[in-house]
């Protein structure tokens, strides 16, 4: 939804301005700076099809448009074949992505620019530049991986600059692997060959054409024409950021094939610079000005119909620790470091209070390479155990120092069934009756 807090909200910014900043200087346009903006927000996918699909176009088709709460392809995770990932939802809930991305487009820039304005390149502003681009891994794992893909590829291009892009990449892989190591060394997902993306499982010429149609719209036609119109540098710039589309759709990085949508979301960022190109260039054409119009209109009208789910998306309050009883009495009667076995995950009190809770929203972990469905096993054995001494010497191993029962109805289908032993032999601790939830001390009920 909309909770960008303000750091996300300035990266969002920023990353527009280097979206315009690097179409304007790399096309010398500032209308192509303009467009290529607009571009960014308002995707090119499709979409409008579905919609009309499901509200026939009509006098009423605008009102219909605005007050659209639902994306009606969401792919992977709804119906459709048009991915979740070119809308701007993207960027309320990956709130490092945007100022990733814009870092990674002001490093590009400020290495190409001496070939850009024919000036001497410097060979301590590459130093500089790999420090800043190394100090980054931790910002953005993925971004950094892919800035260092477009930044080998422009080595391997650019000619006049392959001793400065070397040194480049020199610094930021001395200060990014000592970060990499530690990464490392804790358990993790191994990269693999996996060939096409989300259509990886049903894999055919027929797919991978509708797949791709769908998704990009008119920009899959309209980037490959502006770069046949673009002049020899700037089709080496696509060439470099075309490697990402490439490695997105044969090596996936993460248990989830779907992220990696980052690839295919920096991609396009610079290939609709050159369909933005490609409209001025007809625009200019007096006579088939009208066809610009036209292509802008197919440009966006996905991405306007995207848009509206993300401005109507549904307002959850939420009480912080100060009005929230339970979060109040942990805060106020439990060590800093206490972990707790929680029964929610989303939104838990003693994540509230500040505590360790013993397994979170397992998605996020799950999608860095983390076995939660080892912890999650801890979890069903210890709530499912009907015997006090198995279920002490599971949560004494595990280190955790209270357990939270919270009786929702109808059930969390992601929370495994919970025994009648707390309840029958347990001492309570904390008990809010209203909100069926209560805590139990491991020490005190387990002979500590």
């Amino acid at each position: 939804g909309l909770a960008l807090n303000i750091p996300s909200f300035l990266g969002f910014v920023f990353l527009i301005f280097m979206i315009y900043f690097f179409a304007k200087e790399l096309f010398k346009s500032k209308s192509v700076g303009i467009l290529s903006v607009i571009f960014f927000l308002f995707n090119s996918s499709l979409t409008y099809i579905y919609f009309f699909k499901k509200y026939p176009p009509s006098i009423d088709s605008i009102s219909q448009i605005i007050k659209n709460a639902d994306f009606l392809s969401f792919a992977p995770y709804g119906d459709g074949i048009i991915s979740a990932f070119w809308n701007l939802n993207i960027y309320t809930n990956q709130r490092h992505l945007a100022v990733s991305f814009g870092l990674s487009l002001l490093i590009i820039y400020l290495s190409i620019k001496p070939l850009l304005k024919k000036e001497n390149p410097k060979i301590w502003t590459y130093i500089i530049l790999g420090s800043i681009l190394g100090l980054s891994f931790y910002l953005h794992t993925a971004v950094f991986l892919m800035t260092i893909t477009i930044m080998g590829a422009l080595l391997i291009q650019l000619k006049g600059l392959r001793r400065n892009i070397f040194v480049l990449l020199l610094t930021a892989a001395i200060i990014s692997l000592p970060q990499y190591f530690y990464l490392t060394s804790s358990p993790g997902f191994s990269p693999h060959f996996q060939t096409g993306y989300l259509i990886s499982g049903n894999l055919n010429p027929k797919n991978i054409i509708e797949f791709w149609v769908y998704n990009l719209g008119v920009s899959l036609f309209l980037t490959p024409l502006g770069f046949i119109f673009a002049n020899k540098f700037q089709r080496k710039i696509l060439l470099s950021f075309f490697m990402l589309f490439v490695v997105g759709n044969t090596i996936q990085f993460s248990p989830e094939t779907a992220a990696n949508h980052k690839f295919f979301n920096f991609f396009l960022i610079l290939g609709n610079m050159f369909s933005a190109f490609l409209i001025i260039k007809i625009f200019k054409k007096k006579i088939i000005s009208a066809l610009a119009i036209l292509l802008v209109i197919f440009m966006i009208l996905g991405g306007i119909i995207d848009l509206f789910p993300i401005v109507n998306d549904r307002k959850y309050e939420l009480n912080d620790y100060k009005t929230n009883a339970d979060a109040k009495w942990i805060l106020e009667n439990t060590e800093k470091d206490s972990v707790f076995l929680n029964t929610t995950f989303l939104y838990d009190p003693a994540s509230l209070a500040g505590r360790k809770i013993f397994l979170g929203w397992p998605y996020f972990a799950w999608s860095q390479g983390y076995d939660t469905y080892k912890r999650g096993g801890v979890i069903k054995n210890i709530l499912g155990s009907i015997n006090k001494s198995d279920a002490c010497s599971l949560l004494l191993e595990n280190n955790i120092d209270y357990v939270e029962i919270k009786i929702q109805d109808p059930p969390d289908p992601n929370v495994p069934a919970i025994s009648n032993l707390y309840e029958e032999e347990f001492t309570k601790s904390y008990e809010n009756i209203n909100n069926n939830y209560s805590i139990y001390s491991v020490h005190k009920n387990c002979g500590l």
